[in-house]
């Protein structure tokens, strides 16, 4: 029991109350302290993205909408990035590579010592 409460207590000690302003709101949060800077970073992100669609479609979206539009593009923004480091199809065509230079080499009685 006493090694829970220690575990928990650890625990408690990575953790941080932090209030983020988002547009037009604060929001408190509990965060792992790490994740202090990137947080901070995404309500400034989001924010941002935010007032540039509401400045566009003032009077023709509805909050709900832009709203909307703002996760679009920060999940686009997400989705190429992530794209960008997949790195599998590199992975697979050296494989492939691999594969063939061995068989080659197998092929023409180069052995390894």
């Amino acid at each position: 029991m006493q090694e829970e409460k220690q575990a928990m207590a650890e625990q408690e000690e990575d953790r941080l109350h932090i209030k983020l302003h988002v547009y037009d709101d604060d929001i408190s949060m509990v965060i792992n302290r790490e994740d202090e800077e990137y947080c901070r970073s995404a309500a400034k992100l989001i924010t941002a993205r935010y007032n540039a669609y509401a400045g566009r479609f003032k009077g023709h979206k509805t909050d709900h909408q832009v709203a909307l539009m703002t996760l679009i593009d920060i999940a686009l923004l997400y989705e190429k990035q992530r794209a960008a480091n997949d790195t599998s199809p590199y992975d697979n065509v050296l494989a492939r590579l691999t594969k063939e230079i061995e068989d080659a080499l197998g092929e023409n009685g180069i052995k390894e010592h």
